[in-house]
């Protein structure tokens, strides 16, 4: 029926209640491990039958180091941002023994038969798990959604935002434009709150704009939708002969490394990493382990003020 509530899937935590063991011998036994008696063996698995408890690929990774594989989602890897965090993953990854599989947003149901646990980071929303793999541990990063059952790394991104806003009207900034998507995004309408509150109303272009669409607003501030799109900004601006961050401040959105190699330097909302990875892969852990209640995780930007501003 519409609206019901699915019945939540047993976990080794109840399967341990009602063999009345601890969850390393349920562990043992359901992956016919040494350790325990047949007869505690035979009692385990009963119990697990009845309560239809499918044990988790990774949970048994965890146990045997060489059955671990951890199934990557990532977006588009010519942009620079996803490729820094596969890379940090990757590298976290391989810190802790664990093997790595990518593959392209929308393939969650290929990994489902091969990986132990996935982490997706996409910024689209993650098709639904196989019903084969109905234990699957699936962490997703900054997801535009959520989906019950699935760990989340999310980003708080407010204070730097208010920081990067408060940055642009010291500094005279009072015509600002937001470049967003078409019906806008969150950090988009953080960034519009942010200067409301402030007194100051900016106008919103959209994310493709380039400085001839822009120049009718006669904006001293812009902020891009992400670096890519500030990069391409400072590009159309110096080529314009526009002075920056004389006549044009620009503030990105990402934090890439390679933001400190264009000039001027771009200002930007950035984010850690590695912070982001490892507490992915710490809820993969976890969740493998039926051992979270809350699976999220709040990772938090910052402002970085460069000399685009």
């Amino acid at each position: 029926m519409s609206g019901t509530t699915p019945a939540r899937a047993a976990t080794i935590v109840d399967v341990a209640r009602a063999a009345g063991v601890s969850r390393q011998t349920v562990t043992r036994a359901v992956h016919d491990m040494a350790g325990i008696s047949p007869a505690t063996r035979a009692r385990v698995l009963a119990a697990a039958r009845d309560l239809n408890y499918h044990p988790s690929r990774f949970g048994r990774g965890l146990v045997k180091p060489a059955a671990r594989t951890l199934g990557l989602l990532v977006g588009d890897l010519t942009n620079p941002y996803y490729a820094e965090l596969a890379s940090t993953v990757l590298r976290l990854a391989a810190d802790r023994g664990w093997n790595v599989v990518m593959a392209e947003p929308g393939s969650a149901d290929g990994l489902a038969g091969g990986a132990d646990a996935v982490v997706a980071f996409t910024g689209l929303p993650l098709d639904p798990p196989s019903p084969a793999a109905p234990n699957l541990p699936v962490v997703e990063i900054d997801p535009p959604r959520t989906r019950p059952g699935h760990g989340r790394v999310e980003f708080e991104r407010d204070r730097a935002t208010g920081e990067a806003v408060r940055h642009l009207l010291e500094r005279g900034a009072r015509r600002p434009v937001v470049l967003d998507r078409e019906g806008s995004t969150s950090r988009g309408r953080a960034f519009v709150a942010a200067f409301r509150a402030q007194g100051v109303e900016p106008v919103v272009a959209g994310r493709e704009s380039g400085w001839e669409d822009l120049r009718r607003h006669a904006p001293d501030a812009v902020v891009a939708f992400n670096d890519l799109d500030g990069f391409r900004l400072l590009r159309d601006l110096a080529r314009a002969g526009v002075a920056v961050p004389g006549e044009v401040r620009v503030v990105g959105v990402d934090g890439l490394g390679v933001g400190e190699y264009v000039t001027p330097r771009l200002s930007t909302l950035a984010i850690d990493l590695a912070e982001v990875a490892r507490s992915a892969l710490d809820l993969v852990a976890e969740l493998s382990e039926r051992r979270v209640e809350d699976p999220v995780r709040v990772v938090a930007h910052r402002f970085l003020a460069r000399e685009s501003t």
